[in-house]
């Protein structure tokens, strides 16, 4: 039987970074829930869905393929309708609108599902908001990762000055706070730790200490 590693946490709290240098040196795949929100957050802008309108997004997550394709140097291509969206997924629009399409039962339903498919097959490293307490609650591992809210902005900021993209602090900070709110209180699968969950603060922990502290576990 596959075994799942679950990274659970905030945005800006290091978990795509974290989970795939983990499962690249475990051999495992790594898989990244939140590109799967993303990819079809996209679709919804493109097809101009409103998204406040649940059943218009529940009908077009029917028609909508998001394949995730792990790479030989352990980073993913993720395909939207057979496209290669994997650079336009991280642009800031998609950013500030994914967590409204994730407060939606039907959309989650159907991710979850998808989730679960590709963990069946593979030995994987996951993370996302609910993977340890709704995806995957029997996972071989769990871990639950924090940081304090300035890190946190520290963070998405280089994440976007690493894709060429320009955004104020002011900007990444509501939105952290948006999606924080968007994360804890929605109905179905919010934000929140295991209680079998190891909570790791990495706040003052660069890259390779947050590793080897997980492995430490695992291993």
């Amino acid at each position: 039987m596959p075994k799942i590693i679950t990274i659970d946490g905030p945005a800006g709290s290091g978990k795509s970074t974290i989970a795939r240098e983990v499962a690249k040196r475990l051999g495992f795949t790594y898989l990244d829930t939140g590109a799967m929100y993303r990819a079809f957050t996209l679709k919804a802008i493109k097809a101009n869905v409103d998204l406040e309108d649940s059943k218009g997004l529940i009908e077009l997550i029917k028609k909508t393929n998001i394949d995730i394709i792990a790479q030989k140097d352990g980073s993913l291509k993720v395909l939207l309708d057979k496209e290669d969206v994997t650079l336009e997924i991280r642009k800031p629009v998609v950013t500030q609108k994914v967590s409204f399409i994730a407060r939606i039962p039907g959309i989650r339903a159907q991710m979850v599902k998808l989730q679960r498919q590709f963990g069946k097959k593979n030995d994987i490293v996951v993370e996302g908001r609910d993977i340890g307490t709704v995806v995957f609650p029997e996972a071989y591992k769990k871990f639950y990762l924090d940081a304090d809210f300035g890190e946190r902005i520290r963070r998405r900021m280089r994440d976007f000055e690493a894709l060429g993209q320009k955004i104020c602090p002011k900007e990444v900070e509501d939105d952290l706070k948006k999606r924080d709110n968007a994360d804890m209180t929605r109905s179905v699968g919010p934000l929140k730790q295991a209680k079998d969950a190891i909570l790791l603060d990495t706040t003052n922990l660069n890259i390779e200490q947050v590793i080897e502290k997980m492995l430490s576990y695992i291993k």
